[in-house]
């Protein structure tokens, strides 16, 4: 019976802090300010001034012009009203160089949210690292962090698999709005 209880207390665990992030729900965010772009402009990033607007999905992606990222980049986009209309300001964040993140914003963007170039801190901070280099760089896991106006972690999502990070935080930033 102890071994079915432990077996239960690890598997609920596993459910409610995705592998990798520890960041929890929760967990103030660190704030950071960064440089990165909109619809091809160079634009500062600041976290808590976003947040007076409203929930942030942070989402942090491996590198832009790769096929994954950009699909969900695309995927971002074509969201981006939906977003919106439940409050929430999208920013995408990488290991990336502010030059490439431009054209990146641009491209496969649309000009539709920020993307921004996240330094050293932010990465360690945000526990984003991949700890492999994607074409020739170091490379940040692919995690979604919804973060609620008062700079806490409302919801967490680690999967490499850039498919279901819309969805589901577009469903977590519905979910805050209702609360």
């Amino acid at each position: 019976m102890r071994h079915v209880l432990a077996l239960a207390a690890a598997f609920s665990l596993t459910l409610a802090a995705p592998a990798g992030a520890t960041l929890a729900v929760g967990a103030k965010a660190p704030d950071f300010t960064t440089r990165g772009a909109i619809a091809g402009k160079v634009v500062n990033v600041n976290l808590a001034r976003q947040l007076k607007n409203g929930p942030v999905v942070l989402y942090f992606f491996p590198a832009a012009f790769t096929a994954g990222c950009n699909a969900e980049a695309r995927a971002f986009a074509e969201n981006i009203d939906k977003f919106r209309a439940a409050g929430a300001t999208v920013i995408g964040m990488s290991a990336d160089s502010v030059e490439d993140l431009t054209k990146f914003s641009a491209a496969e963007c649309a000009g539709r949210f920020a993307v921004a170039s996240a330094g050293p801190r932010v990465v360690s901070g945000y526990d984003v690292a991949l700890g492999r280099q994607v074409k020739g760089r170091d490379a940040t896991r692919r995690t979604s962090y919804v973060i609620d106006r008062t700079g806490r972690i409302a919801f967490v999502h680690d999967d490499m698999s850039a498919e279901r990070h819309v969805a589901l935080t577009l469903d977590a930033v519905r979910r805050l709005a209702k609360s």
